[in-house]
C-alpha cells in the first residue's frame, strides 16, 4: 500500500489539507539535512500512526530560508515529489524511472553547467558539433536525442544554449518516451530545470565567492526579500570566468540573473513571474581527434583556436507569467505563459592538415508558450480519481546561418601540438539567414491516477498534438562546391500518444509497477534549423517528397519497484525497459543535405537502470545510480546499417555521489562516474566501429566546514588522478571531446 493512498483513504477526504499532506507539492518546514544515498535497509511505519493534522497545521508551516520545496526532509539529495503538478503522486508511487538531482547534490559536486551534470548521469551521454550541426548543449537520453527536450519549469526551452546551475533548485530526468506529458520528442526522456522561486515566508540573502585552478573565479548572489504578508521578490545572481582546464587560452566567461516575485492576496490564489537573463562569451574546446590511421586517440593535439576569430556566445531573455487557482472541493487550475529569446553565435577552429578549419553558425529562436491545466481531485464512490484535463500552445520560430571569415594572411600552417593561438590575421562577418523556420503546436491532453484500493492505483493518459510546420532555406552552397536552389517546406499534421501505468503496493513501503508510453517525432523537428537531414532536420526521398512523412513512432515498455525506506529518507529503484523506434527517418548518402529515406528505419534500446537516492546512516548519505543498455538498428534502407549499435552510446554507465557528516560541523564526500566504450555515428544510423573511445572512470572530491550558522567553506577537487577521458566525437573523429584535466575550487559562502 502506498503512502499516497495510505494517507487519502485514511482521510478520505478531499480537502486541501489531507490531499497536500498525502501527495501534494508542499514545502518542507525545516532546514534540510546533508546528502543522502541509501542500501536496501528497510523500517516501515504505517501512514495512520503518523499523520496527524492538527501537528501539520501547527508545527509543518514555517519554511526556513532557501529550503528546496521539492526535497525529503532531513535528506537533501532525495526528493520528494517532481514540480510538475501534473504528477501527482510522490516520485515513490509514481510508475516510471524519474532522477532527481537536488540543489544539494549540485552543490556537493561542485558541477555548475547543466550539461556537466547531465553527461554524468547514468543512461546519458553527449553529441559534438561539426558542419552539419550546430555546437551546443546537445544531450543523448538513452541513446536517443534530446537537444529539443529541454524544459524550464514544464515549459520547453528551445535553443543550443550554455545553461547553468545558479538559478535551479533541482534537475528532473524523466525517463523513456514522455509524448503525454512533453509532446513531440522525448524519445529517450525529457529534462525538466526547476528554478528558484520566490516565497513569501522568509528574508534571506546567500552570497557566494569562488576561487580555483586555471584563473577559475565565480560569484553568485541569492535573496528573496518578504516585500508585504502577499508580496515577495527574489533575485538570484551569477558572474564566473575560468580557463578550461589544461586547455587555455579556451575558456569560459558567463553572467547571468533570475528575478522572480509571488503576490499572493489569498491562500486559495497566488501570481508567479520571473524573468531569465544569462550570457556566455566561451572559447570552445572542440577538444581532440582520432587519429584514423592508428584508431587511437590524439591526446597530444593542442587547443588551436585563434584570438580575435574563435568564440562562442550564447544568450537568453525569457519572461514568464503563470498563476495558480485553488477552487476549492478538490479542483484546481493552473495557467503560465512564456515569451522568449534565446541566441547561439559561434566560430570554432580545429587542426586538420597542417592548417585550420573552421566551423561557424548562428541561431536565433524566439518562442512564446502557454500551458493550462486543470485538476480535479476528488472521490467518486469509494474510488479516488485525480484528473488533469490539459492543453498548451506553442510558436517557435528559429533562423539560423554562418559566418564568413576572410583570412588576410592565409593559408595558415598549423601545428596542432605547438599552436601559435595568435597567428590568424583576418575579419569575420555574420550572413544572413540560411534557414528560417517557424513551428506551431496545440495540443490537448487528459490524465487520470485512480486509486482503486489501498494497494492498486491505474494511470492513464492521452495527448493530442496538431502541428503547422512551415521551413524556408536560401540557396547557398554545399559540399563539393554543389549550389543547393533556395526551397519553401510547409506541411501540417497531429499525432495522438498515450501513457498507462499500474502500482500495485502489497509492501507497505515497497511496489511494483509496469508502464506503457510512446513518443512522437515529427519530420524536421529539431530546434536546430540549420540541421541537416542526418541530424534531425527536414528530409525528403529521391522524389522531393517530405509531407507524407510519417511521425516516428517510439513505444516502451518499463516494468519496475520502488521501496521508500528509512523513514521516507532513502528511496531504492530498479527498473527494466525496452524502447523501440519505428518508421525511422533516415539520412541519405550524403547526411550535409536534405536527402534521405522517409520511415524506412527502426531501432531498439533496452535495459536495467537502478537508482538510489536517501540517507543510509544518519552521518552518511548519497545518490548513486547505473545502466546496463544495449541498443540495435533492427531495420535500414542500408543493409549495411541493420545490426550496428547507436552511435555515442554507453553500454554501462554509474555515477554514485556520497556524503559523510563527520562532525556537525565538518563533511565530505566523492563522486565516481563510470562509462564504457562508445563509437561514433549519425543519431540513427548506427555506430561507426572504427571511431571508437575508451571507457573511463573519473573520481572527485568535495569536503565543506560550517565556522558559524552563517559562514561555510567548501572545496572541490574535480577529476582526482588527472585521467584523459572523452566524452564525444564526431562521426569521423575529426571532433572528439575531452573531459576537464583535474582541477580544484575552494567557495566560501555567507548567509544573513
Amino acid at each position: 500500500m502506498t503512502q499516497t493512498n495510505r494517507t487519502a483513504l485514511a482521510g478520505k477526504t478531499g480537502t486541501d489539507l489531507t490531499l497536500r499532506k498525502s501527495g501534494g507539492h508542499h514545502v518542507m518546514a525545516t532546514s534540510l539535512a546533508l546528502a543522502i544515498s541509501g542500501a536496501m535497509i528497510g523500517h516501515l511505519h504505517a501512514a495512520e500512526e503518523e499523520v496527524n493534522l492538527d501537528t501539520l497545521v501547527v508545527e509543518d508551516s514555517g519554511i526556513q530560508a532557501e529550503a528546496n520545496p521539492y526535497a525529503e526532509e532531513a535528506a537533501p539529495y532525495k526528493a520528494r515529489v517532481v514540480s510538475d503538478s501534473r504528477h501527482t503522486r510522490d516520485i515513490a508511487d509514481t510508475p516510471q524511472t524519474i532522477t532527481v538531482i537536488t540543489k544539494s547534490a549540485i552543490e556537493d559536486s561542485g558541477k555548475t553547467e547543466l550539461k556537466d551534470i547531465l553527461s554524468a548521469q547514468p543512461g546519458i551521454t553527449l553529441g559534438t558539433g561539426e558542419g552539419g550541426n550546430s555546437f551546443g548543449d546537445r544531450y543523448i537520453i538513452r541513446g536517443y536525442e534530446a537537444r529539443s527536450d529541454i524544459y524550464t519549469d514544464g515549459l520547453r526551452d528551445p535553443g543550443l544554449i550554455t545553461r547553468e546551475t545558479f538559478a535551479l533548485e533541482q534537475i528532473e530526468i524523466a525517463k523513456g518516451p514522455s509524448s503525454t506529458f512533453a509532446g513531440r520528442g522525448s524519445t529517450g526522456g525529457a529534462v525538466n530545470s526547476v528554478t528558484k522561486k520566490a516565497n513569501i515566508w522568509d528574508d534571506f540573502t546567500t552570497v557566494e565567492g569562488g576561487l580555483g585552478t586555471d584563473e577559475f573565479q565565480r560569484y553568485t548572489l541569492d535573496t528573496n526579500k518578504v516585500l508585504s504578508d502577499e508580496l515577495a521578490i527574489r533575485f538570484n545572481g551569477l558572474y564566473t570566468e575560468a580557463e578550461v582546464p589544461d586547455r587555455g587560452p579556451a575558456e569560459k566567461r558567463r553572467e547571468g540573473a533570475l528575478i522572480s516575485g509571488v503576490y499572493q492576496p489569498l491562500d486559495e490564489f497566488k501570481v508567479l513571474a520571473d524573468y531569465y537573463y544569462s550570457n556566455s562569451d566561451d572559447r570552445t574546446d572542440p577538444g581532440v581527434a582520432i587519429n584514423r590511421a592508428t584508431g587511437e586517440v590524439d591526446d597530444d593535439i593542442k587547443y588551436v583556436g585563434q584570438s580575435g576569430l574563435d568564440f562562442q556566445k550564447t544568450s537568453a531573455d525569457i519572461f514568464t507569467l503563470g498563476f495558480e487557482w485553488e477552487l476549492g472541493d478538490g479542483v484546481k487550475l493552473e495557467n503560465k505563459s512564456r515569451v522568449g529569446n534565446t541566441q547561439n553565435d559561434y566560430i570554432i577552429s580545429i587542426a586538420q592538415s597542417g592548417g585550420l578549419r573552421t566551423f561557424s553558425g548562428w541561431q536565433e529562436n524566439d518562442y512564446i508558450g502557454n500551458q493550462t491545466n486543470l485538476t480535479i481531485d476528488k472521490f467518486w464512490g469509494d474510488v479516488r480519481h485525480t484528473v488533469i484535463i490539459g492543453g498548451e500552445y506553442a510558436n517557435e520560430k528559429t533562423d539560423g546561418g554562418n559566418y564568413t571569415v576572410t583570412t588576410d594572411n592565409g593559408p595558415l600552417t598549423m601545428d596542432p601540438y605547438n599552436p601559435d593561438n595568435n597567428a590568424w590575421v583576418g575579419s569575420t562577418s555574420r550572413n544572413d539567414a540560411i534557414s528560417e523556420l517557424e513551428l506551431q503546436t496545440l495540443s490537448a491532453y487528459v490524465m487520470d491516477t485512480i486509486t482503486l484500493s489501498e494497494d492498486w492505483e491505474v494511470f492513464g493518459g492521452l495527448r493530442y498534438d496538431q502541428f503547422d510546420y512551415d521551413l524556408y532555406t536560401a540557396e547557398r552552397t554545399g559540399r563539393g562546391g554543389v549550389i543547393i536552389p533556395e526551397a519553401s517546406y510547409d506541411y501540417n499534421d497531429g499525432f495522438w500518444n498515450g501513457h498507462m501505468g499500474v502500482v500495485y503496493s502489497p509492501w507497505e513501503h515497497g511496489n511494483v509497477y509496469l508502464s506503457w508510453s510512446t513518443s512522437s517525432n515529427i519530420n524536421g523537428g529539431e530546434a536546430d534549423a540549420a540541421a541537416s537531414c542526418g541530424y534531425g532536420g527536414l528530409c525528403t526521398d529521391d522524389a522531393g517528397n517530405y509531407a507524407q512523412a510519417e511521425p516516428e513512432q517510439s513505444t516502451n515498455w518499463e516494468l519496475g519497484t520502488k521501496w521508500n525506506l528509512l523513514d521516507h529518507r532513502l528511496l531504492l529503484t530498479a527498473a527494466v525497459f525496452q524502447t523501440t523506434k519505428d518508421d525511422v527517418i533516415e539520412e541519405g548518402v550524403d547526411s550535409y543535405s536534405t536527402g534521405g529515406s522517409l520511415n524506412t528505419g527502426k531501432n531498439r534500446v533496452h535495459g536495467v537502470e537502478l537508482g538510489l537516492a536517501g540517507n543510509i546512516t544518519d552521518k552518511l548519505s548519497g545518490q548513486i545510480g547505473a545502466a546496463i543498455m544495449n541498443s540495435e538498428t533492427l531495420k535500414s534502407y542500408d543493409p549495411a546499417n541493420e545490426g550496428l549499435p547507436k552511435a555515442n552510446f554507453a553500454e554501462k554507465s554509474a555515477n554514485a555521489q556520497l556524503r559523510y557528516q563527520l562532525t556537525p560541523a565538518f563533511g565530505f564526500g566523492g563522486v565516481v562516474t563510470y562509462s564504457s566504450e562508445m563509437f561514433g555515428g549519425q543519431p540513427d544510423a548506427g555506430a561507426n566501429g572504427n571511431i571508437e573511445l575508451e571507457g573511463y572512470t573519473v573520481y572527485d572530491l568535495f569536503a565543506s566546514y560550517r565556522f558559524t550558522e552563517q559562514f561555510d567553506l567548501r572545496a572541490n577537487l574535480q577529476n582526482v588522478f588527472d585521467d584523459d577521458y572523452y566524452t564525444a566525437t564526431y562521426r569521423g573523429g575529426s571532433i572528439v571531446y575531452k573531459g576537464d584535466a583535474r582541477n580544484a575550487q575552494l567557495t566560501a559562502r555567507y548567509k544573513f
